[in-house]
């Protein structure tokens, strides 16, 4: 449905956009990921229409929009501060795009009462001033602003990160909700890795104006394709070439390349036995209490340190100082 096509964003001397290729398909929650800088953001304004690229062409369906005003391209845009009207009350907030494109009356009230009920926004609430409500009501006022208006994409710059994190876990559950409920094809902005991957169907790492890779939160997880990737993507020990040189793992990897596994990869109970599976001795150096969980530091036997999470069961399982065995399987080792 959205195609870049050799795509380059330039400010000056700057490339910002290097040449970008990368589509979404119809219906389609995709994000942008990466760390400040990357040009994600960027990406998305020129989608919108804000940004007009160097060279190349934005397609929507097939229809090339590079050069279409942004009022002429169906495509709604939540900010990362909402830009909601501090003057107005909600109802106001909501119809606000409908009367710039004269709507009638009647076709005003109508949508922003429908749409209001489908964001879980009371009667009550559409009379208050936005300044009167939280944050998350704040966030359902954008979004209803933006879908009121019937476009062919959203597209979401951010828009939990000025938000507390318990309120930023319920609202990406329910934007998701949302965006189920509306089969609306979503771009999203974000630098928050558990953002991205809970509420993305796929996912384009960026990093210094190029994508790394393009796939499903579960491919780019698992299966990173390059250094960047798999080191911006959750937890992840560089396993160091000593522990390499002192175990069975030289006889499953390339000593030569870089070598990380994830720290869920790593148990301290013993794991179904393959002909990949390798057990290390070490002891536990540190750890780390996160409530549900808790993630050890192993000091491994003949040099280096492997983090592992486990599970909380209710007991202590495991001290400082303690010696252990660890077990992994050479199969989940990522190498670069």
């Amino acid at each position: 449905m959205i195609t870049f096509k050799d795509v380059q964003i330039h400010f000056g001397d700057f490339h910002a956009i290097k040449n970008l290729n990368l589509n979404i398909r119809e219906g389609e929650f995709f994000t942008f990921l990466g760390p400040s800088g990357c040009g994600k953001t960027t990406i998305l304004r020129s989608l919108v229409g804000f940004i007009n690229p160097a060279s190349g062409q934005i397609l929507l369906n097939d229809r090339d929009i590079t050069q279409v005003p942004i009022e002429k391209r169906e495509i709604s845009m939540v900010f990362q501060s909402y830009a909601l009207f501090p003057t107005l009350n909600v109802y106001e907030n909501i119809a606000f795009g409908m009367r710039v494109k004269k709507f009638s009356k009647a076709e005003v009230d109508a949508q922003v009462k429908e749409i209001a009920r489908k964001v879980d926004l009371s009667e009550e609430q559409l009379v208050k001033k936005v300044s009167e409500l939280s944050g998350g009501q704040q966030q359902r006022v954008a979004i209803a602003r933006a879908l009121v208006l019937k476009p062919s994409i959203l597209a979401l710059d951010e828009p939990l990160s000025n938000l507390d994190a318990k309120l930023r876990v319920q609202l990406r559950n329910e934007l998701k909700d949302l965006q189920k409920k509306f089969g609306i094809t979503t771009v999203y902005v974000t630098h928050d890795q558990e953002e991205a991957l809970t509420l993305s169907d796929r996912i384009a790492v960026f990093n210094k104006g190029i994508v790394e890779q393009v796939g499903t939160p579960r491919e780019i997880y698992n299966e990173s394709k390059t250094e960047f990737v798999c080191n911006f993507i959750g937890d992840i020990n560089l396993i160091q070439p000593a522990i390499i040189q002192n175990s069975p793992l030289k006889d499953f990897i390339d000593p030569a390349k870089k070598s990380y596994i994830r720290n869920e990869k790593i148990s301290l109970t013993p794991i179904v036995q393959g002909k990949n599976a390798v057990q290390l001795k070490g002891e536990i150096v540190d750890q780390e209490f996160y409530g549900i969980y808790t993630k050890y530091s192993v000091e491994i036997a003949g040099g280096g340190i492997l983090k592992t999470v486990e599970t909380e069961k209710g007991h202590d399982q495991y001290q400082t100082g303690d010696e252990i065995d660890i077990y992994m399987h050479a199969g989940d080792i990522l190498q670069y």
